[in-house]
């Protein structure tokens, strides 16, 4: 086995019961692999909008301010009363940030499974990515072809298989379209390739007309800006031309949920030959999986009786969805890794300027076409 390093330098947010949250860069000691365990020097991690829930949670980026601590950048930011109370979970706890990255395998354990990731590019799941290395069980890792660039097998978990899992649920509970909103995102474009390419109806809402312009550059037919004044007028068209009845928004808060809601039932009515006071019988379902917009989810409640509204999270969906399908969805990925599932970044980021007040308050912003990849070895 590979001699490792003694420590291991990994990002860690604690939120302080004085109503500050820290963010800080420590050196904890490099866990040696167990028989199913391999260590694994990372080389790319995304930071995703799933990643900024934890590391900022509620706390107000505009006050960050930096400091140094044993040789490394520290940041400390405020917390609101209101974020403080959503917050009171976690004070005192160093958590460790990450969700996804990729690397290298620099030791294994003893098990066959272990054995055979040695040396091997792989892409990561399960947490305390944005550090210097990370060991973990080997089937939390998916091996990589070879010759794939660490920037390539960055972004394999989370969005691709987010992408799938919106397909899987549409399959599963019977529906034969999507809504889908962020739509000109990462993940947005990768579900634009893969409903062309698998001939699925799909309604794409985006917030501004320049996204219209990226999207149909990728093959995207049904796409709706939703600042357009004749908005809701565009999405029932739509909606009545795919039959899409199943919506996943990333926005969260405001009324977007209830206005695909609101579209969808008046595409249902005008699919029915009888009136009913009670709206239509077609079930509408929207699914909340993101916090772009962290204000109340506000509901109109003018599309009948047979409509959900709940949350949606990849982890849950892989515990469900057993062995064989997560394979296959994994397959995938790597079969269309550069094309279906490539990812893109805009800037490219240490361990250290991550905890840059400036770089911080950038990330934050998630703007469209903005991701940030923290490389902690350059």
């Amino acid at each position: 086995m590979t001699d490792l390093p003694a420590t291991n330098l990994m990002m860690l947010t604690t939120a302080n019961a004085d109503a500050t949250l820290d963010l800080s860069l420590v050196p904890v000691p490099l866990e040696a692999p167990r028989d199913h365990e391999v260590v694994v020097k990372v080389l790319a991690a995304p930071i995703n909008p799933s990643d900024l829930g934890l590391l900022i949670g509620g706390a107000d980026p505009s006050t960050a301010r930096a400091t140094v601590r044993d040789g490394q950048p520290f940041l400390t930011m405020d917390i609101p009363p209101p974020a403080m109370r959503a917050m009171a979970g976690r004070i005192g706890d160093a958590l460790p940030l990450g969700n996804e990255g990729s690397g290298v395998v620099i030791a294994a354990g003893a098990s066959p499974e272990a054995q055979a990731l040695m040396g091997k590019t792989v892409a990561l799941l399960g947490g305390a990515l944005f550090a210097e290395y990370r060991t973990l069980p080997a089937g939390m890792c998916m091996e990589m072809p070879e010759g794939t660039l660490a920037n390539d097998a960055a972004s394999c978990f989370v969005n691709p298989l987010t992408a799938q899992a919106f397909i899987e649920v549409m399959k599963r509970d019977g529906y034969k379209g999507l809504v889908h909103t962020a739509a000109a995102s990462n993940l947005g474009q990768m579900l634009v390739k893969l409903c062309k390419a698998d001939g699925i109806p799909l309604v794409n809402i985006v917030r501004k007309p320049e996204q219209v312009a990226l999207l149909k550059s990728i093959g995207a037919t049904h796409i709706i800006d939703s600042s357009a004044d004749d908005f809701n007028e565009k999405l029932v068209e739509a909606i009545i031309e795919t039959g899409a009845m199943l919506g996943f928004d990333a926005i969260g808060g405001g009324k977007l949920s209830g206005q695909i809601l609101a579209a969808m039932e008046v595409a249902a009515v005008s699919r029915m030959n009888v009136f009913s006071r009670y709206g239509s019988e077609e079930m509408k379902q929207v699914y909340i999986y993101g916090m772009l917009d962290f204000a109340p989810t506000t509901l109109s409640r003018n599309y009948g009786f047979s409509w959900g509204l709940g949350g949606f999270l990849l982890t849950p969906f892989m515990a469900q969805a057993g062995p064989e399908t997560m394979m296959r969805l994994r397959k995938r990925i790597t079969d269309e890794l550069t094309t279906t599932f490539a990812s893109h970044y805009s800037h490219e980021i240490s361990l250290q300027q991550a905890l840059d007040p400036a770089t911080l308050q950038a990330y934050n912003a998630k703007r469209t076409g903005e991701k940030y990849l923290i490389k902690p070895f350059g």
